[in-house]
Order: C-alpha cells, then structure tokens, then sequence
C-alpha cells in the first residue's frame, strides 16, 4: 500500500516537473492577458463609483456605425492582402537558397523601421502637396484628394500589415514539395488546376492564420485612421483612445467598448474556422 502511494506520488511529481518549462508562459498570460481581460470586464460592468451596471454596454451600441465601418475597412484590407501575398508567397516558396533568404528577407524589411515612422512616410506621399500629386502636377494633370480618405486607411493597413499575411503563406506554401505540384502535372493538371486542386487546399491554414493576425489589428487600429484617415474617418480604435486619453475621459465606456470589440472579433473568427472547417471537409470527400 504505501509503495502504491509512493507510486502515485512520484507519478504526480513528474508530471508537474514535466510541465514546469510551461510556468513562465503562464505567468505572463496570467499577468499580461488573464489580468488585463478582467479589468476590462470589471470596467465595462461597473460605473465610475464601482457599482454594476450595464449602461456602459448600452451606451456601446451608439457607436455601432462606427463599428461596421471598422469591420468594412478591416475586411477591405485583409482581402486586398489575401489577393496579394497569395502569389507572392507562392513565388518565394518556389525559390532556393539565397534567393528564397532574400525575398523572405525583402518582405519583413519594413518592420524593422518603426510603425509611426511608415505610417508618416504615408502622409508625405498622399498628402495634398505629397510626391504623387506633385508627380502628377508635373505631367500636366489635376491634383487628387487622397489623404484623409477610407482609402488612405485601407491603404495604410494593407502597407502595415501585408507581411503578417506573406509569412504564414510562405510557411505553410514552403512544405508543399516539388513532387507534390509535379505529380499533379503529370496527371494532367494545368498551372490554374494546380493551384485551385493542389496548392490552396494544402495553404488554407496559412490563409486563416494571415486574415487573424491581419483583420484583428486592422479593425482595432488608431493610428493609421487618425493620420491617414483625418477626423471624418474615425474607426472604433480611434472612439476608444479618447475614452482612456481623450478629453472624454470615460475608462468604463471605453472598457464597455473594447469588449464589444472582442465578441464581434471572436465571432468573425469562429465563422471563419467554421468556413474552413466545412471547406476542407467538403474537400476530402
């Protein structure tokens, strides 16, 4: 009985010696993520004097117009990078050595200079005396209005975010072998069949993973609509910035609102696993 004991004991023990490389992480979830969450929740439910109630909710829903226009040019943005780093990334998993290290490199190159300071460069460029419009000045043709439009922020979006949507791409596109495309070559399959029978089907887990880390910071950014955007096109991420900094200062609305925010991103997110999720089934039969 008591070597059973032992047993179970010494069982427990390597089990959570087994786990112990894990407790760093979950500290910093804890600290960084499981904390955080609860304080948004407590501020959303309770008002200035700490006492519950759902007002701050309520009062979310008249920002909803906002909201949808946060998602539309959200969506915008992630489809325009979907359509442009699918080839893109599919050319680069196709290359070798240097030239494969080369291009990865090229594409991740913008993220070593600081997000304002792109998002700035931006503005030089777009603004009313910008490089285009001068450009354009020069050969004879009319200024265009491009700055504080919804498409300088979906521009902007596109421009800050593409690379997170390239990366998973070239990923998942890398470990799909030569043998695999020139297998279904000599089946018969043109270059389009390859593609649409072959290749996306094996890549549609690198296209969920690029529209999540895409569409959830483009439907929560600020800055980008703040500079690029102008006042006339404010997304949900410029509302709750001045809740917390603005003159407006108002940190349960802003709470109310950045957890209406999380439940509309986790439900696009669950529709879309569901999308593929159906979509691979649908596949393999």
């Amino acid at each position: 009985m008591k070597n059973s004991i032992a047993d179970n004991n010494k069982s427990k023990f390597q089990k959570i010696l087994g786990t112990a490389p894990a407790f760093p992480y979950m500290a910093w979830a804890i600290v960084f993520i499981a904390i955080p969450l609860g304080l948004i929740v407590y501020f959303a439910l309770t008002d200035s004097a700490g006492s519950f109630t759902i007002d701050n909710i309520a009062r979310a829903g008249e920002h909803m117009s906002v909201l949808f226009r946060s998602i539309k040019l959200a969506a915008i943005a992630t489809a325009l990078c979907v359509v442009i780093a699918y080839p893109l990334a599919y050319i680069i998993s196709r290359k070798q050595g240097f030239r494969r290290n080369t291009l990865v490199m090229l594409c991740m190159l913008p993220m070593w200079m600081n997000f304002l300071l792109r998002t700035y460069a931006w503005m030089t460029i777009l603004e009313n005396n910008g490089l285009i419009n001068r450009l354009l000045m020069l050969l004879g043709f009319e200024p265009i209005r491009m700055i504080n439009t919804q498409g300088a922020v979906i521009l902007g979006m596109v421009y800050n975010y593409i690379p997170f949507m390239i990366l998973p791409l070239y990923t998942i596109m890398s470990k799909i072998g030569n043998d695999v495309i020139e297998a279904a070559q000599d089946l018969g399959a043109n270059s389009l069949e390859v593609i649409a029978r072959v290749v996306l089907p094996l890549s549609l887990p690198g296209i969920s993973s690029g529209i999540t880390m895409v569409f959830v910071p483009s439907v929560s950014t600020f800055v980008i609509s703040k500079m690029l955007g102008g006042g006339t096109n404010q997304l949900i991420g410029d509302i709750i910035d001045l809740q917390f900094l603005g003159n407006t200062y108002n940190p349960n609305l802003g709470s109310a609102i950045s957890l209406v925010l999380m439940v509309v991103v986790l439900l696009c997110m669950s529709i879309m696993g569901d999308t593929e999720v159906e979509t691979m089934g649908g596949r393999i039969r």
